[in-house]
Formats: C-alpha cells, structure tokens, sequence
C-alpha cells in the first residue's frame, strides 16, 4: 500500500440488535463493515485493520442507510462495489463465503473442501475471523460441524440475528 492511499468512514447507529455500525470505503468500493458497540473502540479496529492509510470521517450520508437497510433485511448481496483486503488466502475464503447463498448454512470443514484444502478448516476459522466486510462477506453462515453457532467476530447475538433475518427473506 502507497503511503498516500485513504479511506473514508462514517459511523451510524442500527437497531438495538445491530447497534453501531462503521462503513468505510475507498475509491474503489466498501472496505469495511464493522458493527459495534462503542465509537472508540470501532475507530481503533479501523486503524488497526487499516494502520497506515489516511482515515478520514465522512457525513453519515446515503451509503451508511444503504448498509444498515442491508443488514436490517438481508436480500441477496449487497449492491456496491467491494474492496476488501487480506491475504491472497484470505481473499480467496471470502469469496467462497460470498457463493454461500443467504438462508443457508455452511461449516469451516466444508468451505476449505470447497478451496481443495479439505485439512485446512482452521485456516479458514482464521479468515472468517478476519473478514472486514460484516454482513457483505457473510461469515456468519459457518456454523459448527453439529449445527451450533460458533464464534463470530462481531457477536453470537449478532450471528443468530443476521441468520434468522436471511433464513425469513430467503427461506433456504
């Protein structure tokens, strides 16, 4: 990364299930997606994901409302360009999650068959763990192996809601 690229970011407020979100972007789309439940500690998560790119705040306009609409009521994808960063990995787990249709589940097992790494199911635990693009990279549809919901960056509570949400607007 150049030390002149920058983002843009602005911080909303969803229902009291989704509470604060963090949109960021670049020129080239949505970089991240960070839910939350304090400014402070969304701030840091973005400086820390985004250590030596300009953050600059933005009004809280249209693109944060397009976001908390979507994640409010999951329908398919998102419609706005994604930039997100990781890994050649990382990019390669996210999308995988992204061809995971909503209302339906999968396991971490069963995403590193679909890379041809069948053994490598802690590695992708670790780039679900990493993805910046809440609700837009949609790991909360891994589940466990038994069908119990496992961790999620932003949240159990988060996760089951972002599950049933999409299971009512797309019955799997």
């Amino acid at each position: 990364m150049s030390p002149d690229e920058s983002l843009r970011f602005a911080i909303g407020h969803g229902s009291a299930w989704l509470g604060l979100v963090l949109v960021a972007w670049t020129e080239t789309g949505l970089c991240a997606i960070l839910p939350g439940d304090e400014v402070p500690a969304l701030r840091a998560d973005l400086a820390r994901r985004f250590g030596g790119w300009a953050c600059l705040p933005a009004s809280a306009d249209a693109r944060i409302g397009r976001v908390l609409a979507f994640l409010e009521a999951p329908a398919g994808v998102l419609d706005w360009p994604l930039d997100p960063r990781g890994t050649p990995f990382q990019l390669a787990v996210w999308d995988a999650l992204r061809r995971v249709p909503a209302g339906t589940t999968t396991t971490y097992g069963k995403l590193a068959g679909l890379l041809g790494m069948p053994s490598a199911a802690r590695a992708v635990a670790r780039a679900c763990a990493a993805n910046p693009l809440a609700g837009a990279i949609p790991c909360h549809r891994v589940i466990g192996r038994d069908g119990s919901l496992t961790g999620y960056r932003w949240g159990l509570e988060r996760k089951a809601v972002l599950l049933a949400r999409e299971s009512r607007v797309n019955p799997g």
